[in-house]
């Protein structure tokens, strides 16, 4: 058994997207055994979102009492730490995050932007998982340009599957990139049955970065992309629908096209009511980020997992990911419209076994304990 702290952001933004994103990586390494931990600090001045206020700003306190519910429930109290703008310590006390860190075998920073560096310095490995794949490694390279240091791991891992090879046009910023997909807890999305007029749907944000300029070119969000498949609703008799965020969201564009557009925030306030919203789902289509798209990059969204998990198809914009996961049963790789129709088509042609080949996929490829048993075993070799 391996002590391992986990830094991330769950406190700041504490919708149900994120929430799951996280907390298949820590009831995954629970599920292995390992004593784990999870650590997150503000890092500036106003950063903790308030989905019902609908306001930014230093309070943390509905975040801290979001994560200490969900985190109960999966029997990991007193296994959290938050520190907030003013350096006051929620959950483990400051004491006791030193003794955890002087402790601890291995330390993953999965979004602190090296936050917990020092706390970490004398922790046995130091490893860097990042879920950005292009736009962080232009992000690094760029600041090498001015001159600038990165902060230092001993592995470096990506969710990009191509990141660092020829089928990515991406970056590395003279480290050597890992593969490793998002992991998903099975347990945590039981199936269920689907409605029959149930819609394909996905959660999205329109535009979650400003776009990034690199050596000449622009690499933006899933703005830039969603406009290829916008006519997608006149060629399909399937409802389709997606939750969406962003003030620049052009909802009635997209409702005149024949999108059903929800309120992505509404959808995702809680863990629960994003797992729901999945279920209630025929399936997912969706788009990626463009930085995604045009460097090959090989993403795979952890929402996807969750809705393959659930046994509800996916029919996913092309990044490459197509090179490490099958495709045609279960889940389908698209780089355009009328193959995103001829996707959907198919599913709902052979549903139930469409359904049953996505939840296979995700058993044998994105489960949680084979994919971290997989990710810590490469960090013994």
């Amino acid at each position: 058994m391996a002590r391992i702290i986990l830094g991330s952001y769950m406190v700041r933004y504490p919708l149900g997207g994120n929430l799951s994103w996280a907390l298949q990586w820590l009831i995954g390494f629970q599920q292995l055994g390992h004593d784990i931990y999870f650590v997150e600090k503000s890092g500036y001045s106003e950063a903790c979102f308030d989905p019902v206020r609908g306001i930014m700003s230093d309070d943390c306190s509905y975040g801290i009492k979001t994560i200490s519910t969900l985190l109960e429930r999966f029997d990991l109290q007193n296994r959290w730490c938050f520190v907030d703008a003013e350096g006051i310590y929620y959950g483990i006390s400051r004491r006791d995050v030193e003794s955890i860190f002087k402790a601890a075998d291995m330390f993953i920073d999965m979004g602190t932007h090296g936050s917990w560096l020092e706390e970490a310095a004398n922790v046995g490995l130091r490893v860097l998982v990042e879920a950005e794949p292009g736009y962080t490694q232009m992000k690094m390279e760029k600041k090498l340009d001015h001159g600038e240091s990165l902060p230092e791991y001993d592995y470096y891992y990506t969710i990009g599957q191509n990141i660092g090879t020829a089928r990515s046009s991406a970056p590395t910023a003279g480290c050597s990139w890992r593969p490793v997909f998002n992991p998903v807890v099975l347990d945590l999305f039981p199936l269920r049955p689907v409605g029959k007029n149930a819609p394909f749907t996905t959660v999205m944000n329109w535009q979650a970065h400003e776009p990034i300029q690199f050596r000449g070119n622009t690499y933006g969000q899933k703005d830039m992309e969603f406009n290829k498949f916008l006519n997608l609703p006149h060629l399909t008799d399937i409802p389709l629908e997606i939750a969406v965020a962003g003030k620049q969201t052009p909802k009635d564009h997209l409702i005149d096209y024949g999108w059903r557009v929800r309120d992505a925030i509404e959808v995702t306030l809680s863990f629960d009511s994003f797992r729901e919203y999945i279920q209630k789902s025929k399936g997912e289509f969706s788009v990626c980020k463009n930085v995604f798209f045009a460097t090959k990059s090989g993403w795979f969204s952890d929402r996807s997992a969750a809705y393959l998990a659930s046994g509800r198809p996916v029919v996913a914009q092309e990044t490459g990911f197509s090179f490490h996961l099958p495709c045609g049963h279960g889940l389908f790789a698209v780089e355009t419209v009328n193959e995103a129709r001829d996707a959907i088509v198919e599913i709902i042609t052979n549903y139930e076994r469409h359904s049953s080949w996505a939840r296979e996929l995700a058993f044998e490829y994105l489960e949680a304990r084979k994919v971290l048993k997989r990710f810590l075993g490469e960090l013994d070799a």
